[in-house]
């Protein structure tokens, strides 16, 4: 996957700012480490005291990397999204992914209470989380891939991915209703989202899952650039919709799916990433969009997680907050701007 050569320095530029924001991300927080014993204590090389190593190596840097994998990741999918769908408001989630996810937190959060027990602790914990988010948003992947095979109309897909969303919204709407305080809170938090939470061994696991998400990604490089010509000419091309089609939804499917499981259900960022792209390389080319798509998403998802923390103080805000106020505003300005989002 090599981008257009013209674009070579723009690639650059980003990958340099990238990688300042990678480096200032893991130098602010609550305890503000200076930025060049951030970047020896990455390296390898020794740092004034020995504690900021230790929380650099052991929290920060996991959590700099989840925000390159979550913001790369949204970025991609959201992408291929509003390609198959050809609607500039299509996002990661619009499959009901995230909802399925949701609905299997929910159940196991708003369902424990009656359980109660040491059982219900350990299903609450990290690793409960992620294995019932990741069941859900399976269980409506799977569902929605079935439909694919079974429709031929592609914006069909996008009305029933709406409807199943809509019915496991419901159906936590009914289980939050009847959940206790406790358990609601808990629930509620969740859904702020979280970068922090990781172990380096959840990490690993995250980084596979996404990276066989972003391989089947780039598979779908050629069928994407045949599909904004339009179904009937993609097919009169020699192109096999329904398995493009299916091999689109399950990159999607594996991107956001393990995002939501792992960091929670992260908004405007698959929405908004796409358009910025564009928006600065003036091109509907995916060999060029996928990568800088990654770049730009990691990097905005990086910017949003520096922000949350508040650095200097012991308060971090919800990154979901964060990433709805950068995101929004930057949908809105494209549109004042250009007037027509670019497919």
């Amino acid at each position: 996957m090599t981008p257009n050569k013209s674009y070579k320095s723009v690639f650059i530029i980003i990958i340099i700012v990238l990688l300042l924001c990678f480096v200032t991300n893991i130098s602010l927080g609550s305890v503000l480490i200076p930025w060049f014993d951030t970047l020896k204590s990455l390296v390898g090389a020794t740092v004034e005291k020995e504690s900021w190593k230790h929380i650099i190596i052991d929290y920060r840097l996991p959590k700099a990397i989840t925000a390159v994998i979550v913001g790369s990741g949204l970025g991609v999918s959201g992408l291929l999204m509003q390609t198959l769908f050809r609607n500039p408001l299509a996002g990661p989630f619009v499959l009901g992914i995230s909802s399925g996810a949701s609905l299997g937190v929910a159940l196991l959060i708003l369902g424990s209470a009656l359980i109660g027990g040491s059982t219900a602790l350990f299903l609450v914990s990290n690793w409960g989380l992620v294995a019932a988010a990741s069941l859900g948003s399976i269980l409506v992947l799977f569902m929605v891939m079935l439909v694919s095979i079974r429709v031929r109309d592609t914006m069909a897909i996008l009305i029933i991915g709406l409807m199943f969303g809509s019915i496991t919204a419901a159906i936590v709407s009914v289980l939050s209703y009847f959940a206790p305080a406790e358990q609601l809170q808990r629930y509620i938090f969740w859904g702020f989202g979280s970068l922090g939470n990781l172990s380096w061994v959840d990490v690993v696991i995250f980084s596979s899952i996404s990276l066989l998400g972003m391989i089947l990604a780039v598979f779908a490089i050629k069928p994407l650039n045949t599909l904004l010509l339009g179904e009937n000419y993609a097919r009169s091309l020699g192109l096999n919709v329904k398995k493009s089609r299916f091999l689109i939804i399950l990159a999607t499917g594996l991107l956001a799916g393990s995002i939501t499981a792992f960091a929670g259900p992260i908004a405007f960022i698959g929405l908004a990433v796409p358009h910025l792209t564009r928006q600065l390389f003036h091109t509907s080319d995916h060999k060029t969009l996928i990568p800088a798509v990654m770049l730009i998403g990691s990097m905005i998802m990086l910017v949003c997680d520096t922000i949350s923390q508040l650095p200097g103080t012991e308060y971090t805000l919800p990154i979901n907050a964060i990433t709805s106020l950068i995101g929004a505003p930057v949908v809105i300005w494209l549109l004042i701007r250009k007037r027509k989002m670019l497919f």
